[in-house]
């Protein structure tokens, strides 16, 4: 069985106790969380390691480290310090950055991370300056650390153009754990940022109801491997505007679809 976990993308506008809270009361097996570094404070640490010990809750991951020249490695040891005092498995990364600065970058970041626990997976997609699969693990030979890894996000996969079979050859000790959700066959033209970025925030749909191939992205990954829920959507935050709800949804969706599968 596949832990699954309520990404933070799916409550955006909520904070992590009530992203805690919600999972906790959806059933989830975990959550993660966003750790902004220029807003985040100790108290917010505090707060979200009390509801992480009240609902017995582990954190999957933090995010986000976005790697681009007007961020500094501070601001992203930062968030990796609050995922380690937060007890998170892994710390999501994305580079809108040069290939050079991303290596070094993501190499400083796993030494950083060291002792921590924590995994850093670089997340590929064309919003982003690595935007393939074979970018990422190219990437991640040169970082060469045990830490690194590399997250697969289905809709990420369709857009760039990635293969269930690339998926299917990718080395299981690269993928601690993965992200889950649909989308529709319509794919945003590349050239145009923000229909991209509108396709990955508000239009992903709950599993079995776009047009991906679902089952297939599953059965690549390695078996039993965490799943990071993130459904991201503008008609679920629509139609469910209490955080809970919204993730029992999810949720619901999610083991729907899986036991159409069984």
């Amino acid at each position: 069985m596949h832990k699954l976990s309520l990404a933070s993308g799916v409550l955006p506008e909520f904070g992590a106790v009530d992203v805690i809270e919600a999972g906790a009361a959806a059933g989830f097996d975990a959550v993660g969380l966003w750790v902004d570094p220029l807003e985040w404070t100790a108290q917010h640490t505090r707060d979200a390691r009390a509801a992480l010990q009240r609902t017995g809750l582990p954190v999957l991951d933090v995010e986000v480290v976005w790697i681009r020249p007007d961020t500094t490695l501070d601001d992203h040891r930062k968030v990796l310090d609050v995922g380690a005092q937060l007890g998170a498995a892994n710390v999501l990364c994305v580079s809108s950055h040069e290939e050079g600065e991303t290596i070094e970058r993501l190499s400083a970041l796993c030494r950083h991370a060291e002792g921590s626990g924590m995994r850093v997976a670089l997340e590929f997609g064309i919003f982003t300056e690595v935007k393939t699969l074979s970018q990422a693990l190219g990437i991640l030979d040169r970082v060469g650390h045990p830490l690194r890894a590399v997250l697969v996000d289905p809709i990420h996969v369709d857009r760039s153009g990635t293969t269930v079979g690339q998926i299917a050859a990718i080395d299981p000790a690269l993928l601690p754990y993965a992200q889950f959700c649909d989308a529709r066959a319509e794919r945003p033209d590349p050239a145009n940022f923000d229909a991209v970025i509108t396709d990955a925030i508000d239009l992903r749909e709950q599993p079995g109801e776009g047009a991906l191939p679902l089952a297939a992205m599953l059965q690549a990954l390695p078996q039993g491997i965490p799943l990071s829920l993130e459904l991201r959507s503008a008609a679920l935050r629509e139609a469910f505007s209490h955080p809970a709800l919204r993730a029992k949804a999810v949720l619901d969706g999610m083991r729907e679809w899986m036991g159409v599968l069984a």
